[in-house]
């Protein structure tokens, strides 16, 4: 299957869902159909046609985009970002792994970017950590709201056992002052001096009370 993309759109740096613009700035953008046909989907034994196309993707400005391009939208045959389908199959494969945190950013920053599982899941986590509600989530993926209230849910029970398996640092307890007992000393400060105590003289019990007597 042939792509041929004629969308003239200006770049805003990282390439969005369905965003074509990058053709129009590669290097092989305004060539006939027929000769890039025969560039760029040479046979697989085809040594010197593959290193022709090669040649012309190493000066291309867009070459990675156009890389993301076939990996996102499953085009295996071809050579696309200067890679042939046998060099992107390992990419093709693991592209469920991939995290770029350029689109975890460029989501936050309202871009309509294509995701990989593992980045939709950091978003997620992210979408947690902000207080993001279900509604705000399902309108940003464009899920629906009890979707979003379970990844929600998800998280934070993911949060909550990663705290409990590795802990998390508790706020010390303030140790309560012992309240000193009736009749004992106060205890001294350093540095201070304190009176000396003496004891009460004990009157006799037949001691006269007052002048009268």
């Amino acid at each position: 299957m042939r792509h041929i993309t004629t969308h003239d759109a200006p770049s805003t740096g990282l390439r969005g869902i369905g965003d074509t613009s990058w053709h129009t700035r590669g290097t092989c953008h305004g060539m006939d159909v027929e000769d890039a046909d025969a560039v760029f989907f040479p046979l697989p034994r085809d040594h010197e046609a593959i290193a022709e196309a090669k040649e012309l993707c190493g000066w291309c400005p867009v070459r990675r985009d156009c890389l993301d391009f076939a990996l996102e939208n499953v085009l295996k045959e071809g050579i696309w970002g200067g890679l042939t389908e046998a060099e992107r199959r390992p990419l093709h494969n693991g592209l469920a792994q991939r995290l770029d945190y350029r689109r975890v950013t460029a989501f936050f920053q309202g871009r309509d970017v294509h995701l990989t599982e593992t980045e939709r899941q950091v978003v997620i986590d992210h979408a947690y950590v902000r207080g993001w509600r279900p509604g705000r989530l399902a309108a940003a993926l464009q899920i629906s709201h009890k979707h979003a209230r379970d990844l929600l849910r998800q998280t934070a029970n993911k949060v909550f056992d990663r705290d409990r398996t590795y802990g998390v640092p508790r706020p010390k307890k303030k140790r309560k002052k012992p309240t000193p007992a009736t009749g004992s000393p106060t205890p001294a400060t350093p540095g201070t001096q304190q009176p000396p105590t003496h004891p009460a003289a004990s009157s006799p019990a037949h001691a006269p009370l007052g002048k009268a007597a």
